[in-house]
C-alpha cells in the first residue's frame, strides 16, 4: 500500500480520534445495544437497528484510522528544508492577481484537509499548482470558473 502523508498535528489527531473511538464510543455503543436488547423482540426494535449501524460506522472508521496511521509517513514542516519552495507541509501565503484577495493555506494529507482551518489536501487543484513553485512566483489554479492566478507572497515551514 502506498505511503499516506501527513503533518505531525495531523497524526495526532488520527491518535486523538481513534482513542475516542476505542474507549468512549465503541463502549456507549455496546451499551447501546444491550440495553436495546433487553426491550425484547429485536425484529421490530428500532433503538436496536440504530445502535447496530452506529457500531458498523464506529468500527468501519476505527478502521480506516488505524489503516491510515499505519500507512502513514509522517512530516514535520519545521524540520523541512526546501529553500522557499511550496511542498507538503509547507503554509503558504497567497494573493488573487485579479481580486487582490489574500488567502494562507497550508498544504496537508488528504485526511487532515480542513478548508475552514486553511488546510487544502496535497491532491487539491491549488496545492498541486503550488508544489515546486517558490515566493514570486505566479501558480494557474485550474477552477470551475476558469483559469485563476495566484501570486506566491511567502511560504513557511511552522
Amino acid at each position: 500500500m502506498n505511503k499516506i502523508p501527513l503533518t505531525v498535528a495531523g497524526a495526532e489527531q488520527l491518535r486523538t480520534e481513534l482513542h475516542r473511538l476505542k474507549t468512549v464510543e465503541r463502549p456507549s455503543v455496546i451499551e447501546a445495544i444491550a440495553e436495546a436488547r433487553s426491550h425484547g423482540d429485536l425484529s421490530e426494535n428500532a433503538e436496536y437497528d440504530a445502535a447496530k449501524e452506529r457500531q458498523g460506522f464506529i468500527e468501519g472508521r476505527i478502521k480506516e484510522v488505524e489503516g491510515t496511521l499505519s500507512n502513514a509517513q509522517i512530516i514535520d514542516p519545521k524540520l523541512l528544508d526546501a529553500d522557499g519552495r511550496c511542498v507538503f507541509g509547507a503554509t503558504v501565503d497567497l494573493e488573487d492577481v485579479d481580486s487582490g484577495d489574500a488567502v494562507t493555506y497550508q498544504i496537508v494529507g488528504e485526511d487532515e484537509a480542513n478548508i475552514k482551518q486553511g488546510k487544502i489536501s496535497v491532491s487539491s487543484p491549488v496545492a498541486r499548482a503550488l508544489i515546486g513553485k517558490y515566493a514570486g512566483d505566479v501558480a494557474e489554479v485550474q477552477a470551475p470558473g476558469g483559469v485563476r492566478e495566484y501570486e506566491i507572497v511567502d511560504v513557511r515551514y511552522e
